[in-house]
């Protein structure tokens, strides 16, 4: 695992446990919406993402990023890497701003985005290279993003995840995918479309049934 990989999961282990540790922290780096429109505190668009709600959320990211970033690190260099996981974290949290701009006290926190960046990436590269409990690493991916939909569009009054947050990283993640790397990405459409049906899907409740205001 690269350096600059471990790097990343130390610190948000180490932030996140700060946060589930002090009450005053987290509520102040969290991803809230009146905080970022209001107060103009746009650190909260990057802050939020090393911040999570128990050790299970923040084990299942950072287990998911672990899982697929060898095939980033490897077609897209530690750089690339970087690149993907913040470009990803700052479009899925602006993403979730524009969703959620007529609610300003939504709130949400985790690494999601960034993940979510990480594994499309990942995916357009090397399909069939990657496995999650035996499941294709497509599959899950589909899996994962499926319920981030279900989520968001069947909100419960305790969660405060940010699944929006997981589809502008994977927008992210699938458009620098296409830029870097096009004829590899667009050879592995096929998985890269149907982990996408999620997100049309949320697409068309947003922009078309306006579920979301």
């Amino acid at each position: 695992m690269s350096p600059i990989v471990l790097v990343t999961i130390a610190a948000t282990c180490i932030y996140s446990y700060v946060g589930l540790n002090n009450a005053q922290y987290f509520e102040k780096y969290k991803f809230n919406v009146g905080a970022i429109k209001n107060r103009k505190e746009y650190i909260r668009l990057v802050t939020s993402g090393f911040l999570h709600a128990d050790f299970m959320h923040l084990f299942f990211n950072m287990l998911s990023l672990y899982l697929f970033q060898e095939a980033v690190t490897l077609f897209f260099g530690d750089i690339g890497f970087l690149i993907i996981y913040f470009g990803s974290l700052l479009l899925g949290n602006l993403f979730s701003l524009l969703i959620y701009q007529n609610q300003p006290w939504y709130s949400a926190i985790g690494a999601s985005g960034a993940v979510s960046g990480i594994i499309f990436a990942s995916i357009a590269m090397a399909p069939n290279e990657i496995s999650v409990n035996f499941l294709p690493g497509w599959l899950f991916g589909t899996l994962y993003f499926g319920y981030s939909v279900y989520m968001m569009l069947n909100p419960k009054q305790w969660d405060n995840l940010g699944h929006s947050a997981h589809l502008g990283g994977a927008f992210f993640g699938l458009v620098y995918s296409i830029v870097m790397h096009p004829q590899l990405a667009m050879s592995n459409l096929l998985y890269l479309g149907i982990m996408s049906l999620p997100l049309i899907y949320l697409a068309y409740q947003i922009f078309v049934k306006k579920k979301i205001r």
